[in-house]
């Protein structure tokens, strides 16, 4: 696909100089900025849903779980009893 983009002077002259920089031309270097942004941009939407909780005033007030409460054994009792 090729694609014509107008650029400032000033704009293109930093674009070159960071493609001199990578050690590649111009177009693999916008190519590859362009890939990163699209892969970086997309966010799933579980990651949506658990960031507006995570910035939910009322998980503020949940007080933490006890050290009791995420032991190895008060997690494996129930299992552990059936067992028996």
């Amino acid at each position: 696909m090729t694609i014509q983009l107008d650029l400032k002077p000033e704009t293109e002259a930093r674009l070159i100089a960071k493609a001199g920089e990578k050690g590649v031309s111009v177009t693999i270097y916008l190519a590859s900025l362009i890939e990163q942004h699209l892969t970086t941009q997309v966010e799933p939407e579980w990651k949506n849903l658990l960031d507006q909780l995570a910035r939910s005033p009322s998980l503020a007030k949940v007080p933490p779980l006890s050290d009791e409460a995420i032991s190895r054994e008060s997690i494996y009792r129930e299992r552990e009893d059936s067992q028996l």
